[in-house]
């Protein structure tokens, strides 16, 4: 899906990175304010700057490799009503964010477009946007830790076992999500999915116009 080489693309892959990356992590900080958490407005998360997000090391390397991380956002689910609950609510919410923006470019390309504004530049660029959003979002929903899609499993899984799974995921986990990685397999993985995401999206979208 992604030519991360091609040095040529980086005005546009970087500001839509930045993009991606920092209203997911904004949208876990904003779900969890917002259920009672005062956690990430005292460490300066809720916020869209991308500075506040930011992990050296894993932006270079999601920009080079295709693989790479935002710094997570930490919550405290001890001040949520129900806490299965919000803690689904905050990890849904970042993957959430980013389907919203790959959708929302591809509406903004269409409306450009009919209007005779969409130039080469803004269809690239919005096509990163695109691109970036979707693929963090399905990557981000595969149930490996860190990722969002380990939280989401957990609360879904009777106690016991949810133990069990959780214990096994501080062992193991980011050696496994290494694995997954490097084998290829996420790719087999996220494709399927994204491009049938974008395609439906895209469906509906000039449908419209």
């Amino acid at each position: 899906m992604f030519d991360f080489l091609d040095i040529g693309t980086l005005l546009y892959r970087v500001p839509a990175l930045l993009i991606a990356l920092s209203f997911h992590e904004y949208a876990h900080a904003a779900v969890s304010d917002s259920l009672g958490d005062p956690t990430p407005r005292a460490m300066g998360r809720l916020t869209v700057n991308p500075m506040a997000h930011l992990d050296v090391l894993g932006t270079i390397l999601l920009v080079l490799c295709g693989f790479g991380w935002a710094k997570p956002v930490m919550i405290n689910p001890r001040y949520y009503d129900d806490y299965k609950s919000g803690v689904l609510k905050v990890s849904f919410a970042g993957p959430g964010m980013n389907l919203f923006l790959g959708f929302l470019s591809i509406l903004l390309s269409a409306i450009l477009y009919r209007l005779g504004m969409l130039s080469m530049e803004s269809a690239r660029f919005l096509n990163w946007i695109m691109l970036y959003n979707v693929w963090f979002a399905f990557f981000n929903l595969i149930p490996v830790p860190p990722l969002d899609g380990s939280k989401i499993l957990s609360m879904f899984l009777p106690g016991e076992l949810s133990f069990k799974y959780e214990n096994f995921n501080a062992r193991y986990g980011f050696l496994l999500l290494m694995v997954v990685v490097f084998s290829g397999f996420i790719n087999r993985i996220i494709n399927p999915l994204a491009n049938g995401f974008i395609s439906l999206c895209s469906w509906l979208v000039y449908l419209v116009f």
